[in-house]
Parts: structure tokens; C-alpha cells; sequence
């Protein structure tokens, strides 16, 4: 195979070499960036612009997967018999929908359903929902905020350290004291008393209309909150069938001897439920999240500037380096689907069973 390549790369009279990353100008302009860019960077920033719109629709789209997963597992076994079959519901469908359907789906709701900016719909006076984006405020941040940032630090040390007192306490004495609270009490009234100390040090930016968009703010565009809604809605079925089967594969007497020690429906589910049902989630739990990540890739379906139709889409076309595109990008998912992996099983291990 490598044979083949460099007697092909030979007759077209082609080398191999990433020098294209630097060249300049990357000559075209992307829809969403969470870093400074114009089309006059290279392709090296190019990539990267791209690379992080990918890593903020996973790192968005893992955490509403994970909440809506949980949610409708946990319907899934209700004695409620509305609310059971609306979970069977929402399983099969989003499990047998390919996620390219999907996805195209919500990119069209968004697009031809929602009214234009003139008559977006307002959540409170500062959100603004339209098919061109929704617009939603913006944080400021002043000098004086890096304080209240290490306040919070230094509170929530503090907090972690009285959890684990309390973990300590209540497995040598079996006396359970609330110190999960007392830190989170704690972090919350340190750091907004150097809020207001430091006087303030954060406004908001709000939208306004001008024209015939608004300005001001922070806008997430429509191909964005599609492809990330769009993934998590998928994802979340079949994270729901593993928080199902993780829960029933808890023994039946684990729940009738919390039942008999008095603990309510919903302590049960939370200390003794959920904890050991946790070593049958996990494994599966890390797939859908791989699953999650890579289907991103999608994201040119819609126009979603990420990693692949930066680096392996516009700039591989433009330079003509398709082999080095293709290798980045092949090796960049590779990196983020070990890094996730390695997260998730130092944390299996951590719940796994310990025999003595």
C-alpha cells in the first residue's frame, strides 16, 4: 500500500508535506467560530476554528444525551403507564430514525418553521428565538472577575474536601451528615460575596434589533443548535435503553431491603439503585458517547462548518492534500475518541465491584 502511494504521488509529480497548513490566506469564511478568524488566516487556523466547533457540539450534545437518556430510562420502568409507553415511544422512534434523517429534520423545523428576526420570539426580553439563530446574551468580563474565579476555586477545595469528611464519617459510624450541602452553601455564598466586592465584574451584552437582525450578544446559529439537538436526541435513546437494562439488572432484593429500612422511592433509586446499576451502564454508556463525537461529522450535511468540512472539505480542496488532510483528520478523531475512552474507563473502574 505505502508502494503504491509514493508511485502515485511520483507520477503526478506530488510530495508529501503539511507546509500547506501554513500557507496563507485560507481563502474562506466560516459560519460559527469560537476564536478570532477571517479568511485571510491559514489552514492551520482554519482546522483548528473547525476543530473546536466539533468539540463544542460533542461536549454539548454528550451532556444533553446523558440528561435526556437518564430522564427517559428511568420512565422507561414507571409504574405510570402513560409515562412508560411515551418513553417506549420516544426509544423505538429515535433508535430506528437514521441520524442523517434526523438531522436534517431539525435543520428544517429550525429554518422554515420559526419566524424571522423581526418577529422572533422573545423568552424574558433577552432571548430571541428566529430561523436565523437564537440570540441569547452575552457574558462581559471584566479584569476584577479572575478574583472571584479564584474565590470560587479556593471555596470549592473546601467543599470537596467536607464531602469527603462526610464520606469518611458516614463509613466508619454510619451516621450521614449533610456536608454535600454545607460545601455547596459555602461555594455559593463565598463566591457571590466577592461578586459584589469586587463590584460587579460581569454584564451582560444583550441583543438588540437593528435592521433586519439583531446585534449585540452571543448568537447560536441554526446549524449549530440542529446538528447538536439533533445528535442528542438520537444518542439519548439508546443511552435510555442502558440506564433500562442497567436498573434491571439490579437484584429485585436490593430495592425490598431499602423498602424495609424505610427509604423512599426516589433515596432508593439514588443510594442503592443507580450506584450498582451503574457497573452495567458505564461500558455501553462510553460507545454511545464515541457514537455521539463521530457522528458530528455529519455536520456537512447542513453547512455546519466542523472539523471535517474545514480541513478534510474546503482547505483539501483548495490545496490539493488530500492524503495529509485526510491523515489529520483521521488521526485528530482518533486522539479525541482515545481521550474519551481513557475518561470514561478510569471512571468504570472506579465503580466496578472491589471483592475482598
Amino acid at each position: 500500500m505505502i508502494g503504491n502511494v509514493a508511485a502515485n504521488f511520483a507520477a503526478l509529480d506530488k510530495t508529501f508535506s503539511f507546509r500547506f497548513l501554513w500557507e496563507l490566506p485560507a481563502g474562506y469564511d466560516i459560519n460559527q467560530t469560537l476564536i478570532s478568524y477571517t479568511n485571510q488566516n491559514s489552514h492551520l487556523r482554519a482546522a483548528v476554528v473547525g476543530l473546536l466547533n466539533t468539540g463544542l457540539v460533542a461536549i454539548v450534545g454528550i451532556f444533553l444525551a446523558t440528561v435526556l437518556g437518564f430522564s427517559v430510562g428511568i420512565m422507561r420502568l414507571s409504574n405510570n403507564w402513560l409515562v412508560s409507553r411515551i418513553a417506549y415511544v420516544y426509544v423505538e422512534f429515535t433508535r430506528n430514525t437514521p441520524v442523517l434523517l434526523l438531522i436534517l429534520l431539525w435543520h428544517g423545523i429550525i429554518i422554515n418553521t420559526l419566524p424571522h428576526p423581526r418577529q422572533a420570539l422573545s423568552l424574558g426580553g433577552s432571548v430571541f428565538i428566529s430561523n436565523r439563530g437564537f440570540y441569547v446574551p452575552a457574558p462581559v468580563i471584566e479584569p476584577a472577575f479572575w478574583w472571584v474565579a479564584f474565590v470560587f476555586c479556593i471555596a470549592t477545595i473546601i467543599a470537596a474536601a467536607l464531602y469527603r469528611r462526610g464520606r469518611r464519617l458516614q463509613l466508619s459510624t454510619g451516621i450521614r451528615k449533610p456536608y454535600l450541602l454545607y460545601g455547596l452553601g459555602l461555594t455559593i455564598a463565598a463566591t457571590i460575596l466577592a461578586f459584589y466586592v469586587a463590584g460587579t465584574p460581569v454584564t451582560l451584552d444583550r441583543p438588540t434589533l437593528r435592521g433586519f437582525n439583531y446585534r449585540g450578544g452571543m448568537t447560536l446559529i441554526p446549524e449549530f443548535v440542529a446538528l447538536t439537538w439533533a445528535l442528542a436526541f438520537y444518542t439519548s435513546g439508546f443511552i435510555a435503553e442502558n440506564v433500562r437494562s442497567g436498573i434491571n439488572a439490579v437484584d429485585r432484593g436490593q430495592r425490598d431491603a431499602a423498602c424495609a429500612l424505610g427509604l423512599t422511592e426516589n433515596r432508593t433509586m439514588k443510594l442503592v439503585i443507580l450506584p450498582q446499576a451503574m457497573r452495567v451502564i458505564v461500558p455501553p454508556l462510553t460507545s454511545s458517547y464515541l457514537d455521539l463525537m463521530k457522528n458530528s461529522s455529519l455536520a456537512i450535511a447542513i453547512g455546519y462548518m466542523d472539523l471535517v468540512a474545514t480541513l478534510g472539505g474546503i482547505t483539501l480542496t483548495q490545496t490539493g492534500r488530500e492524503m495529509e488532510t485526510m491523515l489529520l483528520v483521521m488521526a485528530i478523531y482518533l486522539a479525541i475518541s482515545l481521550s474519551i475512552s481513557w475518561g470514561m474507563n478510569i471512571y468504570n473502574r472506579r465503580q466496578r465491584l472491589v471483592e475482598r
